[in-house]
């Protein structure tokens, strides 16, 4: 098991890796397994760039992020200007309902809402805004509405859970209450972890994953 100070190490080493982050920018404390991001960087897509970076880190339990988005004055345009923004880069994504969507930006924050069929389309809706000039965080309140029975949504995901070598499905107990799943036991890394949520939320239907997933 790593020590706190390793996981510091392996984060650094990990932030210094990723492309799309500044490694200067960030900051970076941990205190039994929970790693705490703080620093200023120059776009919000910097910012989520670092949390998944310190995420993908084996030993993570947790990431707190106090990172703020300190835009260049070459990079803030109003709020109007990202809306449109906003909503001309979401009619590109063919996967992404058409109308489905409602945007909304106050001092750069954009807050998605609407309801989908998938949580791949409630991901790409926030995947098609977060690049763009000026956003300084995007929050995502898109709803994913069933379409069929959820019923049969359990098996489906102990099967997906089985197919992936990297987990051992027989660690994982899935639950199912009305559209409600939730997942419980035990993995050996936050990759494992994020194999079990993933395959939850890639069943149809299915509108909240509860983890209870426990990292040994």
């Amino acid at each position: 098991m790593k020590t706190d100070k390793q996981l510091q190490e392996d984060v650094l080493a990990e932030l210094a890796w990723e492309s799309s982050v500044n490694a200067a920018h960030i900051g970076v404390e941990v205190d039994q397994g929970v790693v705490t991001l703080s620093g200023h960087v120059d776009t919000y897509a910097e910012k989520w760039g670092a949390e998944r970076a310190a995420k993908r880190v084996k030993g993570t339990r947790a990431v707190a992020i106090e990172v703020d988005v300190k835009l260049r004055s070459s990079e803030k345009r109003t709020d109007s200007d990202i809306a449109l923004s906003a909503v001309n880069a979401m009619q590109w994504v063919s996967i992404v309902p058409k109308d489905a969507i409602h945007v909304a930006v106050e001092n750069g924050m954009i807050s998605l809402s609407g309801d989908v069929f998938w949580n791949y389309q409630r991901n790409a809706a926030a995947g098609a805004v977060r690049n763009l000039a000026g956003v300084r965080g995007v929050i995502n309140q898109i709803l994913v509405k069933p379409r069929v029975n959820v019923a049969a949504i359990k098996g489906d995901i102990e099967a997906a859970l089985k197919r992936h070598a990297a987990l051992d499905a027989k660690q994982i107990a899935v639950s199912l209450d009305g559209d409600t799943i939730t997942l419980s036991g035990k993995v050996q890394s936050w990759a494992e972890k994020n194999l079990a949520i993933n395959a939850a939320w890639n069943s149809p239907g299915v509108r909240y994953v509860v983890d209870k997933v426990v990292m040994v």
